[in-house]
């Protein structure tokens, strides 16, 4: 089901938006060798806690985290856990905040130490592929058109997009319609309207695009075990183009 938001509601969703992008710019801070995943679960938890919000997606399923920890192979989903973080590594935290009602929904791949050029350059092009798909993300415009852009830039520069998993509308719950791949054909897919409030999140891989599940049936990896990274943003549709809620 899609449903158009208000003025108000991507307001109360805005303000969600800007502690989420607060905790990521301090985790932003927090992450380096050394500290574990775990820890920075129970940090963010702490966090919107102290800001009178909540993790959205505890619970959410029988989820029984604040984050999603998706480290190195890791495409999403992973869960958080207490093996330190080594030098090099690639890290992904993912997170649903709903202050007041108001639900934002971000997704950003730190380096943790010293990462080699190469992974610099799939992080890069992964932050630039969200950002072309949110310039596509206009009332009028198709939901193909945002795959399109995204894909397309992607596979110029060598690294393949993740096609198990899709960015998705949000609000009044974590996951409503439209689902939005991120790859697909221009002018094709539902149209885009003013008022829907959607997720763009793309997931390159450094190798082939294929996943696999982990046997705790969340946790999504390469089958080649290539590096994956991942940035998301929540995003309202309106009369003036796109409007970033998640915006660090």
């Amino acid at each position: 089901m899609v449903t158009l938001k208000s003025e108000r509601e991507i307001k109360q969703m805005e303000e969600a938006g800007k502690l989420l992008a607060s905790c990521h710019r301090e985790l932003a801070k927090l992450i380096k060798p050394g500290i574990t995943t775990h820890e920075i679960d129970k940090f963010v938890e702490k966090y919107l806690k102290k800001h009178g919000a909540t993790p959205e997606q505890k619970g959410y399923q029988g989820y029984k985290y604040a984050t999603c920890a998706s480290i190195n192979d890791e495409i999403c989903h992973g869960f958080p856990r207490k093996k330190p973080l080594q030098n090099g590594d690639i890290v992904t935290i993912d997170m649903v905040v709903n202050l007041n009602g108001g639900l934002a929904d971000s997704a950003w791949t730190y380096e943790v130490g010293e990462v080699s050029e190469e992974v610099k350059h799939l992080l890069e092009v992964t932050k630039t592929s969200l950002y072309k798909g949110i310039e596509k993300a206009v009332s009028g415009n198709r939901i193909g058109d945002i795959g399109h852009a995204i894909q397309s830039y992607v596979e110029e520069q060598g690294f393949s997009v993740v096609r198990d998993f899709t960015g998705h509308g949000i609000g009044p719950t974590i996951h409503e319609g439209p689902q939005i791949p991120h790859f697909g054909s221009p002018g094709k897919g539902q149209r885009l309207k003013e008022g829907m409030v959607i997720t763009i999140e793309p997931m390159v891989n450094m190798g082939k695009w294929m996943s696999k599940l982990d046997k705790n049936g969340w946790t999504a990896r390469t089958t080649d075990g290539s590096l994956s990274a991942q940035y998301e943003h929540t995003l309202a549709i309106t009369a003036n183009g796109p409007r970033i809620l998640t915006e660090q």
